[in-house]
C-alpha cells in the first residue's frame, strides 16, 4: 500500500483536496481530526491539557475551548511547544493504527498539516503539497475563522513557508485562487490526474 502525506499551509485547501480524493474512493486519515478528538473530555490528553492551562480554556460545559487554546499557544512559543510535545506522539501512534486498517487498499491519503515541522515524514512514502500564496492563505483564514489579521499572520509565521514546502514535495497541487475564484474544475482535474498516478505507482 502506498501512503501519501498530504500537507500544506493553514487555509491552503487541504480539506477540500482530501474530500476530492475521498470522492474517488480513497481512504483519508486526517491528523487534525485525531487532534480534535484528543481534546474531548473522555480522552487521556484532556486532563493533562486542563491541568497545564487551567480552567480558563474551558467552556461552561467543561469542554475545551479550542479557539481560546489556539490564541494562547500562538501567543506563547513555550506553550505551543508543550502542547505539540503532548499531542504529537499520541497523534502519531493513532495515525499508524489507522493506516494498518487500510493495508489492502491501493493507497491512502494521510492529511498532516505540520508534516515537515514534525517527525511524521517517516509515516509516508510520498509527499503531496498544496501550493498556496501566503496572502491568499491569510484572506481565507480570516474569512473562515473570523479572526483578526494579527492572529492570522502569527499562525502563518509558525509554519514552513510555501516555497520551502514545495522544494520538498514529490507532487504538487496548485490552489492559488481567490475566495470567489472558479476553482472546482481545476482542482478536480489535478486530483484526478494524481489519483491515476498513485494507482499506477501502487500496482
Amino acid at each position: 500500500m502506498l501512503i501519501i502525506g498530504l500537507t500544506g499551509g493553514i487555509a491552503s485547501g487541504k480539506t477540500t483536496v482530501s474530500k476530492l480524493f475521498s470522492s474517488l474512493g480513497v481512504p483519508i486519515i486526517d491528523t487534525d481530526i485525531i487532534s480534535r478528538q484528543l481534546l474531548e473530555r473522555d480522552q487521556p490528553a484532556y486532563e493533562k491539557i486542563v491541568e497545564h492551562f487551567g480552567d480558563e480554556i474551558l467552556h461552561e460545559d467543561q469542554n475545551i475551548d479550542r479557539h481560546r487554546l489556539r490564541r494562547i499557544v500562538f501567543d506563547n512559543e513555550t506553550e505551543r511547544l508543550w502542547l505539540e510535545d503532548t499531542l504529537h506522539p499520541i497523534i502519531n501512534q493513532q495515525t499508524q493504527q489507522q493506516i494498518k486498517q487500510y493495508k489492502d487498499e491501493a493507497y491512502v491519503i494521510v492529511v498532516i498539516p505540520l508534516l515537515f515541522e514534525t517527525d511524521f515524514q517517516t509515516l509516508v512514502n510520498r509527499i503531496l503539497v498544496i501550493g498556496c500564496a501566503a496572502e491568499i492563505q491569510i484572506k481565507r483564514l480570516i474569512a473562515r475563522d473570523s479572526i483578526e489579521l494579527n492572529l492570522a499572520q502569527k499562525m502563518l509565521a509558525q509554519q514552513w513557508s510555501n516555497k520551502d514546502r514545495l522544494k520538498r514535495a514529490d507532487d504538487i497541487i496548485h490552489n492559488d485562487y481567490e475566495l470567489d475564484g472558479d476553482v472546482g474544475l481545476d482542482l478536480d482535474r489535478q486530483v484526478a490526474k494524481l489519483h491515476q498516478k498513485y494507482l499506477l505507482l501502487s500496482a
